[in-house]
């Protein structure tokens, strides 16, 4: 059975919750078959309305969440259904709770020199026996990416968690998908900086209240014009649903 999309400007989400994002993810380390997870928030899916490489990357992809209120809110104005927000941090972490039990070996991929060992102590901390096989920064130039290439596969992980930020960790990890062979790669964007304590995220309040976007701008104000892709989202979306009713009426 064709699992649930929504179409919101041409991008594919896939409608299911936590628990069953987590359950497709298992799926696909079992059957071994390399599979990309997009998580997908409304700034994501705006540049991939005009960056055709993202957009064919993510309707390709194995897997879109709907990481972040934006989404969820899209998806329902178009007429879709979209039980809950995916967030990719807290996808991340579940998908680390369970490797200790299921065995899954982890790589972490990206964030500057010395966040992902301090990523990866706190993963130690926090899910007693995961596996951490690997840790790489994700401060490198075309040249190195041999040697990274040769370092992630003699690391034979489960999962590679890429933070190179959106679009360069779904490009990366599509080009070089089945090369590596890994079950599944996620980008996950500023998650290892926030597990390393060099970035916070909103108190549990905020996010409730779909206000972690809001707290993201005020502790980076050079993020200030990418929020701006926040009202332009809304715009285009209203937008987006007339042009279908419209069209839908001609037929």
């Amino acid at each position: 059975m064709a699992k649930s999309k929504a179409d919101i400007l041409g991008i594919h989400v896939d409608a299911l919750t936590m628990s069953e994002a987590v359950e497709r993810i298992k799926g696909f380390i079992e059957t071994r078959d390399p599979a990309l997870i997009a998580t997908a928030n409304a700034e994501m899916i705006m540049r991939a309305t005009y960056d055709q490489e993202l957009k064919m990357i993510l309707n390709d992809a194995a897997l879109v969440v709907p990481d972040g209120a934006g989404t969820v809110w899209a998806a329902h104005h178009l007429g879709h259904v979209m039980p809950e927000r995916v967030a990719g941090y807290d996808l991340a972490q579940e998908l680390m709770r369970e490797a200790p039990h299921k065995g899954y070996r982890i790589f972490f991929f990206g964030a500057a020199p010395g966040v992902a060992e301090k990523a990866k102590k706190k993963a130690e901390k926090l899910y007693a026996g995961i596996e951490i096989v690997g840790v790489r920064n994700g401060f490198f130039t075309e040249k190195d990416e041999p040697e990274i290439l040769r370092e992630i596969q003699a690391a034979s992980p489960d999962i590679l968690f890429a933070a190179l930020g959106v679009p360069k960790q779904e490009k990366w990890l599509a080009a070089h998908l089945h090369e590596l062979s890994i079950p599944v790669s996620m980008g996950v964007g500023g998650t290892l900086d926030v597990m390393a304590g060099v970035m916070k995220r909103a108190p549990r309040w905020m996010q409730k209240a779909k206000l972690e976007w809001l707290f993201r701008g005020a502790l980076q104000p050079k993020r200030a014009g990418r929020l701006m892709a926040l009202p332009r989202f809304v715009c285009k979306v209203m937008a987006y649903k007339k042009s279908r009713q419209r069209n839908g009426a001609r037929l």
